[in-house]
């Protein structure tokens, strides 16, 4: 049985988590109708939903996927912060140990928005929702696509009480995730399987709520210990973001050898004893468990290069992890998704919507958000023992060390400092790392001398009790 749509204009979205709604927002008003297919019942509000265990783990939208967020939801980040969300200027409020050292605390160049995933997820939906053009289908299974390897014409799926048919639809977008689908709907149609890259390092990571030491629980800055890649170990590593309510989400993990324990008990332990610096551990003991460790080892690094096929079916698009889902430790992926998602917008209003070849150039276009931060992962997570079937490249190590000789420079340089995270935040592309006044920096190495300590100030060490 198949749904005739009311108009040619119908858009499918496959997906309600947070790139699918962004999908749909910037697709409304250029369909006369959006429609939303998720397998999942969502909730009302701020709630932890079935079929997202990543919630429960630490999130964050850098600069680059703000700025994006706001042209597709103007006013949004202004409804985050009156929700609770925290503006924390980069790097002035991050306590940050690289590879290389201790930053210091720069004057602010660029921003994270940090917040639960369910508030977050909760103030995108209600807003994309509000508007009576996007519609949502619940409880609903995708089974495939429809069509034939020239145009996608529609999306097979079974509903909660069994029943299977086909939505016609003009433009069918794939937000479903690292479950995605895609690739396999694909071949079905009769096309080739496309290209794919994994690299697994084997992490595992664990996070658990804390409400922070009363004194703490304004205006604390972020702590983030990284891992040395270089080592030929494990890697461990752990961040400290404080969200809403005064709470702090705490995240420890362990790449393949180095894993933290899913115990509550253990928690505390790892933080302080096993990262390459005590401070996370030492923060949480005057803080207050407020939930059970979440646990998971779901952190493969997988691309599939859509980009690259020889043909594209028109009308189909794939966006966010479904294109390519990444370590969850670097935080890019709600970033991409709203870039991929702008980008979805732009394109379709510039050449109209069932342009001849529009489809390919959305896959083409999202392919330079995606391959921004699936360089900066696997940068790091090749160097892991087992990540790759073959270690890293010739080319990898290369690049590995003029990030390292950078990173080194910006422990006590602040212009470099500031180009460093112009491509962390993915507000410009890593090309800016290149030029002549950069590659002189890197030469000279830091102007100032590297920190011994954590730089806390006097007043942030007695607030959290370690003074």
């Amino acid at each position: 049985m198949s749904e005739r749509p009311s108009t040619a204009r119908v858009a499918v979205v496959l997906g309600g988590s947070h790139t699918g709604m962004l999908a749909a927002r910037a697709l409304t008003g250029l369909a006369d109708r959006v429609l939303v297919v998720e397998r999942d019942e969502l909730p009302s509000g701020a709630e932890p939903r079935k079929g997202l265990p990543q919630a429960r783990h630490a999130h964050m939208l850098w600069s680059g996927g703000v700025r994006a967020l706001e042209r597709l939801l103007p006013g949004v980040t202004g409804l985050l912060r009156d929700a609770g969300a925290r503006r924390s200027p980069v790097t002035t409020d991050v306590v940050g140990l690289s590879s290389q050292g201790w930053f210091r605390r720069w004057p602010e160049s660029h921003h994270v928005i940090l917040a639960g995933r369910d508030l977050l997820d909760a103030t995108i939906r209600a807003q994309v929702l509000a508007d009576g053009r996007v519609q949502l289908l619940q409880g609903t299974e995708v089974l495939g696509l429809a069509g034939s390897p020239e145009a996608v014409t529609g999306v097979r799926v079974r509903e909660g009480d069994g029943r299977e048919r086909t939505i016609d639809a003009g433009l069918v977008v794939d937000a479903t995730g690292r479950g995605s689908g895609a690739s396999r709907w694909l071949t079905e149609l009769g096309l080739p399987a496309p290209e794919r890259r994994e690299v697994d390092s084997g992490l595992a990571y664990a996070s658990r709520l804390y409400l922070a030491p009363e004194a703490a629980r304004d205006g604390f800055p972020v702590v983030n210990v990284q891992p040395d890649p270089h080592t030929g170990g494990p890697g461990r590593a752990g961040f400290l973001l404080p969200i809403e309510d005064g709470r702090w989400i705490v995240t420890v993990n362990g790449t393949r050898g180095g894993e933290p324990s899913p115990s509550n008990d253990d928690f505390v332990r790892f933080a302080r004893e096993e990262l390459r610096h005590p401070l996370i551990g030492d923060l949480l003991r005057e803080a207050e468990p407020l939930s059970d460790v979440a646990f998971t080892r779901a952190t493969v690094n997988r691309r599939y290069f859509y980009e690259r096929m020889p043909t594209w079916p028109a009308n189909f698009t794939v966006l966010g992890d479904a294109v390519a889902a990444y370590n969850p430790i670097y935080g890019h992926g709600l970033s991409v998704a709203a870039q991929s998602a702008l980008l979805l917008r732009q394109l379709t209003k510039r050449h109209g919507w069932g342009a001849p070849g529009l489809s390919r150039r959305v896959q083409k276009a999202v392919a330079r958000p995606v391959g921004a931060a699936w360089d900066l992962a696997i940068s790091q997570d090749v160097f892991y023992p087992g990540a790759t079937e073959n270690g890293p490249t010739l080319r990898d190590r290369l690049v590995a060390a003029y990030v390292d000789r950078l990173m080194y420079t910006a422990t006590g340089n602040g212009r470099i400092a500031r180009r460093m995270t112009d491509v962390t935040s993915l507000e410009r592309r890593a090309e800016v790392l290149l030029t002549p006044p950069v590659l002189l920096a890197a030469v000279v190495g830091p102007l100032k001398p590297g920190l011994t300590e954590p730089p806390l100030t006097a007043d942030e060490l007695k607030r959290a009790g370690l003074q």
